[in-house]
């Protein structure tokens, strides 16, 4: 066990503040550039308090919002593939293994399809209260993905195998379901319904932010409390319990913890793909086997991706930006193939 949870030595020390760092330059390369350009100087002056209206607006209600939507999500994404891939054992594993994304996508497709029949069929006087619920219908959506998988790997005797089996399963009908009411049931509100599906943090304002803060803190907190039988649950279930841990308990804590932070992360931005799977492995290949350090360059990690995809995603596609799905999807796959071919 000491060779997969190593504590970090004086050599790989400097990660963290790199990793503290690189936060921070994403977070000011995201603010200072945009489809508008607006001059360094004039966006200090509106951080501290004066400057235009117009830069006013631009900075503090389209892309401060947006960027630290991308954060928290982006964490959150993270940090639920690191326990994912963790605790199943599974280095390929993310949200989408455990069909908290598809859950997730069906719920909303079908709140979408059905407040539009029910409560406006030829108008849009109320299209704004659904949309406004969006994030709460996702996240339900991918919680009662995930428990449905979870009570049917019970069942099962709980192991990684039928957990990642279950998942799959259960995630490939639930998006099977989702795609069929798209191709198949018009409505005006398609082209929400798509723009979500690709992951976006377009038109994210304060609101959203402000949905997904408490669950990033409470995930947050819950780390070092996680720490230890996330360090165990690396083993197969004898190992695991010859060290004192009770397993089956602290397996499904970790799975509701991770299940919690995407679902709730997915219900806001979309299934932004990639990102739950690939940057715990840049996270893996930057720590090496010291994983004290895995959990905060995961965290880091997260929220740099998400900021830095949103940001080329807005510089590539200009005022018809592209989706941040596309381009994580994009960047993910070579991306993912190089850490793979280099991991031991």
């Amino acid at each position: 066990m000491t060779g997969v949870s190593r504590l970090p030595t004086r050599s790989n020390l400097w990660l963290l503040p790199a990793a503290v760092a690189s936060v921070l330059l994403s977070l000011v390369a995201a603010v200072l550039l945009g489809v508008v350009d607006i001059p360094a100087a004039d966006v200090i002056s509106v951080l501290t308090g004066s400057g235009s209206s117009e830069a006013h607006s631009i900075i503090f209600e389209i892309r401060l919002p947006r960027i630290f939507t991308g954060m928290l999500a982006g964490i959150q994404l993270a940090v639920a593939g690191l326990i994912l891939q963790t605790i199943t054992r599974n280095p390929l594993a993310d949200p989408s293994l455990i069909g908290v994304s598809q859950g997730a996508t069906l719920t909303v497709t079908l709140f979408l399809l059905f407040t539009v029949y029910i409560f406006s069929p030829g108008s849009n006087t109320v299209a704004e209260l659904p949309v406004a619920w969006l994030p709460l219908a996702g996240m339900v959506g991918g919680m009662v993905a995930g428990g449905i998988i979870y009570l049917l790997a019970f069942r099962l005797e709980l192991s990684p195998l039928r957990i990642t089996l279950c998942g799959i399963a259960i995630g490939a009908v639930l998006h099977a379901i989702a795609i069929g009411l798209i191709a198949g049931w018009g409505s005006a509100r398609i082209e929400i319904i798509l723009e979500w599906i690709s992951g976006s943090l377009y038109a994210r304002t304060w609101d959203h932010a402000l949905f997904l803060l408490p669950f990033t803190v409470a995930g947050l907190a819950v780390l070092p409390l996680i720490y230890r039988p996330l360090v165990l649950l690396q083993f197969d279930a004898p190992v695991a319990r010859s060290f004192g841990l009770a397993y089956r308990r602290q397996f499904s804590v970790l799975l509701l913890v991770s299940c919690a932070l995407a679902a709730s992360a997915v219900g806001v931005v979309g299934p932004i793909v990639f990102v739950g799977l690939v940057v715990p492995h840049l996270a893996r290949f930057l720590a090496g086997r010291h994983f004290p350090l895995v959990l905060p360059m995961t965290v880091a990690l997260g929220a740099v991706v998400v900021t830095l995809g949103d940001l080329v995603g807005r510089l590539l596609g200009g005022a018809e930006e592209v989706p941040i799905g596309v381009v994580t999807a994009l960047v993910g796959v070579p991306v993912l193939l190089a850490l793979l071919r280099k991991a031991p």
